[in-house]
């Protein structure tokens, strides 16, 4: 997830607001958000989030964060079409203000006087930004790749950027997701012809997987159905969501009509495709419960194809190992990028990175997105063609001038969690007291007080997950030594509700200890009666 802050004079921009997943290290949780409390706490400061392009990890945090923020919004239409639909849902739409900025637009916001600059990537619209003030440029340029045929969208605006060189380039923040890649990325007009003949010679019903924000690779799929006679159905929500976002944008004008979920069961098998979410595994996603057979419309089953036309992203291996393994249960063909040409990425791999840095010139290298594998990699790389480069990491304060860049301090940074309609802290109270649950589980000892905290009749306790509630016999005995710890408490104790709580919730963790050998989450529930 990405949320980028530059300062100057006093004031500061905001570049992307993301979203990212949690892997198998944070069961816990599941959606995670940058914690903006730094630039939230003097957001009066703050003129602008500005949008580099539409993926969920440079977007996807807008909507829940905002309130927090509060500052005009930049995008270009196909990213602003895609916001508009996630403000509604969060519900201030009408109360964010969202600019639509053209393609190659320019902007002035305070002291930074932005302009964008067209990439191609794997979603329509990527865009760098130019951020010149009285001290120099930086480029930041998003996600990006150097394709000279990228089916939707312009290309690559290697002209424009060369001109970018011409007047001086201070420093380039850079992309390093592929920087450890030899050659070059590879275009998405050849995944689309081999799509296409793939596809053409498939049995039965065929399903393709693939990320929704891909506008490219969906018209590809889509373009490969037709030719093969097949009727495209959407199965997932978001999907559609990025269809409906991509035609008002301007894109998608000329895909046949695409068929709801409902129709499913009407269409041939041989002339039908199902292009579904949850190329990751997610495991609420349509794939997933095609692949468990509890999807409400769409089956898959023997004979029957699954392309997979994404990479997994590491983390994801386990849950798209499950998906897999569950399609295959079912006689299912699977096909990936291992097996046939069926992806390309949309980062730059080394040759793409050389070309770039040739066409800015610039005097620094700042790389950035990606594990520090990627980071130093590409550091050794701008090295290796005489450009100096500065590692940073989350936090790190870089100065870009006057003198050389370097890290002269560091704020506070951390990681939010999305839990339900809340926003919580990873690193918070309610998380860890969820992680230990998760792996201790948690007993609960519940019990009556009368007026003069003599305990009323029998406590119960109850621990699901760790005692086995069909076992009246052990629970009876649980609690009746429960009883006995309790009914030897100091008398004086019992006047103090905290303290006669403490002391419950001791007596009980030490029962569990003794009786399980675990440390789960312990907590008691007192209930006063009167007048006994």
């Amino acid at each position: 997830m990405n949320f980028n802050l530059y300062g100057c004079d006093g004031a500061w921009l905001a570049v992307d607001c993301g979203m990212g997943f949690t892997g198998p290290e944070t069961p816990e949780a599941e959606i995670l958000l940058p914690d903006p409390a730094f630039i939230a706490e003097q957001r009066e400061a703050l003129l602008g989030l500005v949008v580099t392009h539409a993926h969920e990890d440079h977007i996807g945090g807008i909507a829940r964060l905002w309130p927090q923020l509060r500052c005009p919004v930049y995008a270009t239409p196909f990213a602003a079409a895609v916001l508009k639909r996630k403000l509604a849902e969060a519900g201030i739409g009408r109360e964010l203000k969202l600019n639509v900025v053209p393609c190659g637009g320019h902007m002035r916001l305070g002291p930074f006087e932005l302009r964008y600059y067209g990439f191609t990537h794997s979603t329509p619209e990527a865009q760098g930004l130019a951020i010149t003030t009285s001290y120099g440029t930086v480029l930041h340029t998003g996600d990006w790749k150097l394709d000279p045929s990228p089916v939707v969208g312009a290309v690559t605006d290697e002209a424009a950027l060369r001109a970018l060189g011409d007047a001086g380039v201070l420093a380039m923040v850079s992309d390093s997701t592929n920087a450890t890649v030899e050659g070059h990325s590879g275009s998405e007009q050849d995944v689309k012809n081999s799509l296409e003949a793939l596809i053409m010679d498939l049995p039965g019903r065929v399903a393709v997987t693939c990320f929704a924000s891909n506008i490219a690779r969906l018209s590809s799929i889509i373009s490969a159905a037709e030719a093969a006679g097949r009727h495209v159905c959407l199965v997932g929500r978001s999907l559609t969501t990025y269809i409906a976002a991509a035609q008002e944008a301007g894109y998608l004008k000329n895909v046949p009509d695409l068929l709801p979920e409902e129709m499913i069961g009407s269409i041939p098998d041989e002339n039908l495709l199902l292009l579904t979410t949850g190329s990751q595994g997610e495991p609420r996603s349509a794939l997933a419960r095609i692949a468990h057979d509890s999807h409400r419309h769409a089956v898959l089953g023997e004979g029957d194809t699954v392309i997979f036309s994404s990479r997994v992203i590491p983390g994801n291996e386990l849950a798209v190992r499950k998906v897999r393994d569950a399609l295959a249960r079912r006689g299912v063909n699977i096909i990936t990028d291992n097996e046939e040409f069926t992806h390309v990425s949309g980062h730059p791999a080394q040759d793409e990175l050389k070309r770039l840095y040739a066409l800015v010139r610039p005097k620094h290298i700042i790389p950035t997105h990606g594990e520090w594998r990627h980071l130093s990699t590409q550091a050794a790389l701008a090295q290796h063609a005489g450009i100096p480069t500065v590692l940073v990491e989350n936090g790190d304060v870089l100065q870009f001038a006057p003198g050389l860049p370097r890290v002269v301090d560091s704020v506070p940074t951390g990681r939010l969690v999305v839990d339900g309609d809340r926003i919580l802290p990873l690193k918070g109270s309610v998380l860890a007291a969820r992680r230990r649950m998760l792996f201790n589980g948690v007993v609960m000892g519940s019990f009556a007080v009368d007026d003069r905290g003599r305990v009323v009749g029998t406590p119960r306790i109850s621990g699901p997950g760790l005692l086995d509630e069909a076992d009246g016999k052990t629970r009876l005995a649980y609690e009746a030594e429960f009883l006995e710890e309790l009914n030897d408490l100091p008398k004086g104790l019992r006047s103090d509700e905290v303290a006669f709580t403490d002391a419950a919730r001791a007596a009980l963790r030490r029962i569990t200890g003794k009786r399980l050998g675990k440390r789960p989450l312990v907590e008691v529930h007192i209930l006063h009666l009167d007048n006994i």
